[in-house]
C-alpha cells in the first residue's frame, strides 16, 4: 500500500507540483511547491502569447518556442523536486521525527504518542497495549 501511495503521490505532482503533497495531507509543502511553480509560471511564461492560442496544441507549442531554456529548466527542476519530495515522503524517507522524543513513538511514522490513546493521532495507526508483567509483585 505504501507504494501505491507514493507512485500516486509521484504522478500527481508531475500533474502538478504539490498535488502529491494533498495526497499526503502535507498541506504546507503543498502549498509551497504549489504556489512557487504557479509563481514561476507567471512570471517566466510569456501569457499574452498563450491565450492567444487556439488549442492546446498550441499553447504548448508556443511554450516551448517563446519561453527560454533557463526558464523551462526552472520550471522542470519544481516539478523533479516537487515529484521526489512527494515520493521520499510517502515512504517516509528521511523519517519525520527527529529521534530526541522522551515518550514512546509511533512505529509507522515515528513520531511521539499520546500514552491514552490506541492509536498514534497522526497516521492513524492502531497501536497494541504494552503488556505488562504478571509475575512482578
Amino acid at each position: 500500500m505504501t507504494w501505491i501511495r507514493a507512485i500516486s503521490a509521484a504522478i500527481l505532482s508531475i500533474i502538478m507540483p504539490g498535488a502529491g503533497h494533498v495526497l499526503l495531507r502535507d498541506w504546507a509543502r503543498a502549498l509551497l511547491f504549489g504556489g512557487l511553480f504557479t509563481l514561476g509560471v507567471y512570471f517566466f511564461v510569456p501569457m499574452e502569447l498563450l491565450m492567444e492560442a487556439e488549442s492546446m496544441g498550441a499553447m504548448m507549442e508556443t511554450m516551448e518556442t517563446e519561453t527560454s531554456m533557463v526558464n523551462q529548466f526552472f520550471l522542470m527542476f519544481i516539478v523533479l523536486f516537487a515529484t521526489v519530495d512527494s515520493t521520499f515522503r510517502a515512504l517516509g524517507l528521511p523519517p519525520t521525527s527527529s529521534g530526541n522524543t522522551d515518550g514512546p513513538t509511533c512505529p509507522a511514522c515515528g513520531k511521539e504518542l499520546d500514552e491514552d490513546l490506541s492509536f498514534c493521532h497522526w497516521c492513524t495507526t492502531r497501536l497494541e497495549a504494552p503488556e505488562e508483567d504478571s509475575d512482578l509483585l
